[in-house]
C-alpha cells in the first residue's frame, strides 16, 4: 500500500495535515539530497502505488537531487494530538555458537507454525518459563546473553559472531502477538530511575546487577520476537527493513505506516543536545513505534551506534514528502 491509503489511522477525526513549502523546512538547503536519493532509490521500486513508480522511474533517470524533490512532492506535517518523538535503533552484534554449550545456552528461535496461526500466541513468560519451544530444531543459533538477546528482540535483527570469526544475520520473522511494553518505563514506575537517567546501558547493567528482579522485568515485557536468518545481505549492507531492504545509517528511520508510506522520504528537525535536520526515507516499522510524529533512526551497526541510538530521545519535528497531487487530496476543500 501507498499514499493515502495507508494514511488510514484509528482515529482518523484526531489527524490534521498541513502542507508546507520547502523553505519552511529548517536546513532543507543544506541536506545532501543526493544521499537521500540513492537511499528513496533502494526501495522506491518496491512501491505499489502508479504515483509512486511514476516518481520512481523519474528518479532513475539521474535527476539533479534537490530539484527532484522540490518539484514533485510536496512536504506535508500530519499531526495527531501527540507531541513528536524522535528514538533510535541500531543493528546489535551478540556472541553465540550454531551449538548449545556451557556457555552459549540462550537460543534465538524461528517462528513456530502454531505462532502463526493464534494471535495472539503464548506471552514471553509462558514462552520461556515451559519447554513448548524444547525439542524441535526451532533454534538458529545459541548466544551468550540473554540481556543482549532481549535487546535484539527490541531491535528486531542482528549479527550473531561465532567462534572462528564467521557470523550470521538475523532477521524479524514475527512476534506472539502480544503488545510491547516498555522495561524502562517500568523501571521509572517502580521507582529505580527517573525517567532521564534511563537508557539501553543503564537497563541492561541493572538486570544483570538483580539477576531475579532483572529477569522478571523482562518478563514485564509480554512481547516475544522470532527470527529467520538472512545471512546472505551483504556484510557492507545494513539489516533488512521491514520493506525487506537493507537500511541506511543515518538515512533511513521507522515509523507507523498508518501515517507514513513505506518508502515516502521525510524531513526529520530533531532538537535536543545534538540537533539534526535531515531528509531521511521510511523504509521500516517497529511495534513500538506508533503515532503521526513518532520515528526511530537507524544509526548502524555494533556497539558504537548502539551506545548513541540508546541515548536518543529527543522532541522536534517530523514532515512527509508526498507526491503533489496526493498532498493536496487530503486537505479539506475549504483549505484548498
Amino acid at each position: 500500500m501507498a499514499g493515502i491509503a495507508e494514511v488510514n489511522p484509528a482515529n482518523a477525526s484526531d489527524v490534521t495535515y498541513q502542507v508546507l513549502s520547502f523553505n519552511q523546512l529548517d536546513g532543507w538547503a543544506k541536506d545532501d539530497h543526493e544521499k537521500a536519493l540513492k537511499v528513496f532509490l533502494n526501495t522506491c521500486r518496491d512501491m505499489k502505488d502508479p504515483d509512486w513508480r511514476a516518481l520512481c522511474q523519474f528518479a532513475e533517470a539521474d535527476p539533479e537531487p534537490r530539484q527532484f524533490f522540490e518539484l514533485f512532492f510536496r512536504p506535508v506535517l500530519i499531526e495527531d494530538g501527540q507531541d513528536a518523538l524522535f528514538t533510535g535503533y541500531f543493528e546489535p552484534e551478540l556472541d553465540g555458537d550454531l551449538y548449545r554449550s556451557a556457555r552459549y545456552r540462550y537460543p534465538v528461535y524461528k517462528m513456530p507454525p502454531e505462532a502463526l496461526r493464534s494471535n495472539p500466541w503464548l506471552t514471553r513468560r509462558e514462552i520461556l518459563s515451559s519447554d513448548v519451544m524444547a525439542g524441535r530444531g526451532l533454534e538458529i543459533a545459541w548466544v551468550d546473553d540473554p540481556v543482549e538477546l532481549f535487546f535484539l528482540q527490541i531491535q528486531g535483527s542482528g549479527r550473531i559472531r561465532l567462534p572462528g570469526g564467521r557470523s550470521i544475520r538475523v532477521g524479524y520473522r514475527g512476534s506472539n502477538g502480544h503488545p510491547y511494553r516498555s522495561i524502562g518505563v517500568e523501571l521509572v514506575r517502580r521507582g529505580v530511575y527517573d525517567a532521564h537517567q534511563v537508557s539501553a546501558q543503564v537497563i541492561k547493567n541493572w538486570v544483570r546487577r538483580n539477576p531475579v528482579q532483572g529477569r522478571d522485568l523482562l518478563f514485564h515485557n509480554p512481547s516475544y520476537v522470532f527470527f529467520r536468518e538472512v545471512s546472505k545481505v551483504p556484510a557492507d549492507q545494513g539489516p533488512l527493513g521491514a520493506m525487506n531492504r537493507s537500511v541506511t545509517d543515518m538515512r533511513s528511520v521507522a515509523v507507523d505506516p498508518r501515517y507514513v508510506s513505506l518508502g515516502a522520504p521525510v524531513w526529520l528537525e530533531k532538537d535536543g543536545k545534538n540537533p539534526l535536520r535531515r531528509l531521511m526515507i521510511a523504509q521500516d516499522t517497529g511495534s513500538a513505534i506508533k503515532g503521526a510524529q513518532r520515528a526511530d533512526i537507524f544509526f548502524g551497526t555494533g556497539d558504537r551506534a548502539g551506545r548513541a541510538a540508546g541515548k536518543l530521545r529527543d522532541p522536534g519535528r517530523m514532515v512527509v514528502l508526498m507526491p503533489i497531487q496526493r498532498a493536496y487530496a487530503l486537505l479539506p476543500e475549504s483549505a484548498i
